[in-house]
């Protein structure tokens, strides 16, 4: 399941990512979106678990927790139009 991850801190890494859904299963994936212009996070990514039942988990349990003194937005990737 790909996972969505808003209000990132601009200091957050791809490590961060994987180490705070770690416990909920194997990362398959995470990314941090950047401006092509920039090179600067855009303050989003993606995390991809591969249990459905445990990426459910991590969404309940993670939406609204501080990282790195934010408060990170949590909820089920929607896929592109």
């Amino acid at each position: 399941m790909n996972i969505f991850v808003g209000n990132l801190p601009f200091s957050a890494t791809e490590a961060d990512l994987k180490d705070l859904f770690a416990e909920y299963g194997t990362v398959d994936s995470a990314s941090i979106i950047n401006d092509r212009d920039t090179g600067q996070s855009r303050g989003f990514g993606f995390v991809e678990l591969g249990a459905e039942a445990r990426a459910q988990d991590a969404i309940r349990d993670l939406d609204g927790t501080e990282l790195k003194g934010r408060n990170i937005n949590v909820n089920e990737a929607k896929p592109r139009r």
